[in-house]
């Protein structure tokens, strides 16, 4: 089981309006189902593993743990080529619910406006000229000026998944801040993360060999890996990150830490729901 830490004084319950049994059929058909669409594995630019078998088993993580509703609207940032939208395509209620996915790489874009959007309408993507030096070096708009192209409160749910993982601290600050403006009141946020806490070991033989290189960058709440580029995989401190999220509005749901540290976990990264607080009466 992963560690999971409830960090509200008074955490409402995130409770989805699908059952469980439901839900692990859909999951599994989405797995199976050979006529959802699926881009070319050469093209897929990120992540490791079954394009499919991760999708759904984000789909369930995001019902499972955040609450998500077939009837919510929702924002995908980084939603490279659609390894989240396709098994959305199969959960959200086309007549009641949009999805938006945004990311600085147009070849997954465009892959997702051909092969999901004519099928499943709701379902839009954009290209977000953002500058990022691993995956759009030659990018127009700085990180840190970024402003989310949606109108106060469009969403009820966002994910950034993989996203923190490759973005420096004053950038995520922009991301949380942007993120909250743009739910609406008991929206989530749902993010990934390499999260360093205080007493984590760096040399901790257990831990991903691929990340046993994290140094700290000098006089940033960070972490980088030694001779690669800076954002291929990029740690964060632990209460850097907790300030970024209540600093923008945020209260921290739920914490639950990943596989990567070498310990026994439900899912590989750490993940992070934050929700906006809801209007009080």
């Amino acid at each position: 089981m992963s560690q999971v830490l409830a960090l509200s004084e008074h955490p409402s319950p995130l409770t989805s309006d699908m059952v469980d049994s439901h839900l692990a059929w859909l999951c599994q058909q989405i797995i199976s189902n050979r006529f959802l669409p699926i881009p070319p594995e050469e093209d897929v630019f990120v992540g490791d593993g079954d394009y499919r078998v991760i999708g759904a088993e984000f789909l369930d993580h995001f019902v499972r743990m955040a609450g998500l509703k077939t009837t919510e609207d929702v924002l995908d940032i980084g939603c490279g080529i659609g390894r989240i939208a396709v098994p959305l395509t199969q959960f959200l209620d086309p007549k009641q619910s949009i999805y938006r996915g945004m990311d600085p790489v147009r070849g997954g874009i465009d892959w997702c406006k051909r092969a999901i959007t004519p099928a499943y309408p709701n379902f839009r993507f954009e290209c977000s000229d953002i500058k990022n030096q691993l995956y759009n070096p030659e990018g127009e708009i700085s990180g840190r000026g970024m402003r989310l192209p949606f109108q106060d409160g469009t969403f009820d749910f966002t994910a950034m998944i993989s996203v923190a993982t490759h973005l420096p601290p004053d950038e995520i600050e922009t991301y949380c801040s942007e993120v909250f403006r743009v739910l609406r009141p008991g929206g989530r946020l749902f993010l990934t993360a390499f999260v360093i806490r205080e007493d984590d070991d760096p040399s901790n033989p257990d831990r991903d060999a691929r990340l046993k290189g994290f140094e700290r960058a000098e006089g940033q709440p960070c972490w980088h890996l030694r001779g690669e580029n800076p954002m291929a995989a990029v740690g964060i401190d632990d209460a850097f990150l907790e300030a970024a999220l209540t600093d923008a509005g945020f209260d921290i749901h739920t914490k639950s830490f990943g596989t990567w540290r070498g310990k026994t976990a439900a899912h590989y990264q750490d993940f992070l729901i934050a929700q906006k607080p809801r209007r009080t009466a």
